[in-house]
């Protein structure tokens, strides 16, 4: 049975189709993550790989919640790897080395990257679609992001 919440269908549906490309986004982060926790190399390895871990960690919360907002749209969630390649706006290739400043700098980039995304939603989700819960959603998870890109870069000072 699909929600009847006050929001049109067709805005539930772009709602959920803009929430399914951040759960990419979230998706291919914790794994680069995942990597940077496993793969990494130095005198730092120590620290970074905890440091990684207590990253990764919160990405796992952030990806099942917005899976489940996706799913209270009255959506299903993308729950495959192929799907997520498709539509994610990062890249899963790493482009530094696999040392602390390396994976630091390109975690980084990406998390600033969703905070920017995430900034654009919030008035899109309220003005456009009137859905002010997603819109409150994503701007708490904008906010989550920037701690979380707060101290990676705190790291690279």
């Amino acid at each position: 049975m699909k929600p009847n919440i006050g929001i049109k269908p067709e805005d539930l549906a772009e709602v959920a189709k803009c929430m399914s490309s951040l759960l990419a986004d979230e998706f291919v982060l914790y794994t680069k993550t995942r990597n940077a926790h496993w793969n990494i190399e130095g005198p730092d390895f120590h620290t970074m790989h905890l440091f990684f871990e207590s990253q990764y960690t919160d990405l796992a919360e952030i990806i099942d919640g917005v899976a489940e907002r996706i799913r209270s749209l009255g959506h299903y969630a993308p729950a495959t790897l192929g799907s997520f390649l498709e539509l994610t706006h990062l890249t899963e290739k790493l482009s530094h080395s696999n040392t602390g400043s390396g994976f630091l700098a390109e975690l980084l980039e990406d998390h600033e990257s969703i905070i920017i995304l995430l900034r654009g939603y919030i008035t899109l989700f309220e003005q456009k679609f009137h859905d002010l819960g997603t819109s409150d959603y994503v701007t708490g998870l904008m906010e989550t992001h920037e701690k979380l890109a707060w101290m990676l870069r705190a790291h690279l000072k």
